[in-house]
């Protein structure tokens, strides 16, 4: 297999298909989680199409579901089911491969995208898990803008309280969501002192759109004990294009066809420089 590198960017052009395919999508949060999802699926999560119904095998819940385009590419390359079908379903009426995960195709633990909703549904989990001495790992990635939720913190609260060192949350801080700047539509600097006073462990990801550090991330956090890990992983909305990067505009947004080859010929750029 060619490197994670040059796979996150092969995916972007796979997400971007899907979303031309399917006529809509949230480009912006698929481009910065993609090197997360990468990183869990092929580095670190004990999951596999082989595994999936193994009670021991590691969870993942995407819960800025709205970025289900970019989990539903890695999905597919992992084997769970096929990008052809994918690209044919997308979107259309009555497909399994809606705009949000949807639990009834293989791979996806729960439905979500009703923000959120993913970190206390994996609280759950991880408790599970050490009720029952298994040895499986809980994973969820939210958006920056979910964290105005009020039931984040409540999940956050719960798992310091547990000690669920079993959980592992990413934050895509990519400082953007639909409706502008984090910080100008509710202001959550600082993250990191946020979930400390939860009891959380924080680790900062200074560039959440690179595999290695956040691999390594990724292995700090399953030697913490008695505390909850989550990763500030700073990243860039729209990351793999220029004229997409840092815009709010491009949250939601389906590329035409001027702008999809542009996009497709500098993904190729990139994926071959990182060969």
């Amino acid at each position: 297999m060619e490197n994670l590198t040059a796979l996150s960017y092969k995916l972007r052009k796979d997400t971007i298909d899907i979303i031309r395919a399917g006529k809509a999508g949230h480009i912006g949060g698929d481009m910065s989680v993609m090197e997360t999802l990468v990183t869990l699926y092929f580095k670190q999560m004990n999951i596999s199409p082989d595994n999936m119904d193994d009670a021991d095998r590691d969870r993942f819940v995407m819960s800025k579901g709205h970025s289900v385009e970019s989990l539903y590419a890695v999905l597919a390359e992992k084997g769970f089911f096929t990008l052809k079908e994918v690209l044919e379903k997308f979107s259309q009426f009555g497909s399994p491969f809606i705009g949000h995960p949807n639990n009834k195709l293989p791979g996806i633990e729960m439905n979500s995208g009703s923000l959120g909703h993913g970190l206390p549904v994996c609280v759950g989990m991880a408790l599970a898990g050490k009720m029952d001495k298994a040895p499986y790992r809980v994973y969820t990635v939210m958006g920056d803008g979910e964290l105005a939720e009020g039931s984040v913190w409540e999940g956050a609260m719960a798992a310091g309280h547990f000690k669920l060192d079993n959980l592992c949350a990413v934050v895509d801080r990519n400082r953007l969501q639909i409706s502008g700047g984090t910080e100008e539509v509710m202001s959550q600097d600082d993250v990191h002192e946020r979930f400390q006073g939860f009891g959380w462990n924080v680790i900062d990801v200074k560039n959440g759109n690179y595999i290695e550090e956040l691999d390594a991330a990724f292995e700090e956090a399953k030697t913490v004990k008695g505390k909850p890990t989550v990763l500030v992983a700073n990243t860039v909305k729209g990351d793999g294009w220029p004229v997409m990067e840092h815009k709010a505009g491009w949250h939601h947004h389906v590329p035409n066809d001027e702008e999809y080859t542009q996009i497709i010929n500098d993904l190729e750029t990139r994926r071959e420089a990182a060969l």
